[in-house]
């Protein structure tokens, strides 16, 4: 386990001059875990969303959406998230990124109940993963170890409601529609061999 300590020196730079170091060495002996408990689990369990933070070897930062079923991203074990890796636009900029600065951070967030919950850790990724079975359309498994587990303030989170979920989310029994930008002509001849885009009829550009 991490022995990192919370806060750094710009974060108690800013802490002074705002005369909030005793609330925050406060919050982070009341809120901040190493572990996952019940709560965490049932929050990061109803999310169809994540947001991933990453970082190149050099300190580049990057910042993902990341969506599937409520319930794509599980708690393995007390210190352990587990996610997919599904089809995307091929770029990999967060999941190259763990292949050369593992440290992640992830933002979940309630729309609906106005909660959200960060998990900062390490992440690898895993091809092979016995997790992958149980998710079609995974091409592999993040597994994050969480160093650091804590909730934020919910006052500016709007309240939001869910219409309808993504077509394109891969569920067992059912093939998601193709993405039109696969289908541009300047973009299909570029796809993997196996991709089904690549024999698709091209659809008129968006305005």
């Amino acid at each position: 386990m991490s022995d990192r300590p919370m806060y750094h020196e710009g974060m108690r730079a800013l802490q002074d001059a705002f005369d909030s170091r005793r609330v925050a060495d406060r919050l982070e002996q009341v809120t901040l875990r190493r572990a996952f408990d019940d709560g965490h689990r049932k929050l990061i369990a109803r999310q169809s969303h994540f947001f991933l933070a990453t970082a190149d070897a050099d300190g580049w930062p990057d910042c993902s959406f990341k969506g599937g079923a409520p319930g794509f991203v599980r708690v393995v074990d007390d210190r352990t998230l587990a996610f997919p890796g599904y089809d995307g636009n091929g770029m990999f900029r967060s999941l190259g990124n763990l292949r050369v600065n593992p440290r992640v951070g992830m933002l979940f967030i309630d729309f609906e109940a106005q909660r959200r919950l960060r998990v900062n850790g390490t992440a690898n990724l895993h091809l092979d993963d016995p997790l992958r079975a149980e998710y079609p359309g995974a091409q592999l498994i993040v597994r994050v170890t969480a160093e650091a587990i804590f909730p934020n303030c919910p006052r500016y989170i709007p309240r939001l409601q869910l219409l309808e979920p993504s077509p394109y989310v891969p569920r067992k029994g059912y093939e998601p529609p193709v993405p039109a930008w696969k289908q541009w002509p300047e973009i299909r001849d570029t796809l993997p061999a196996d991709d089904p885009a690549r024999g698709g009829a091209a659809p008129d550009r968006p305005e």
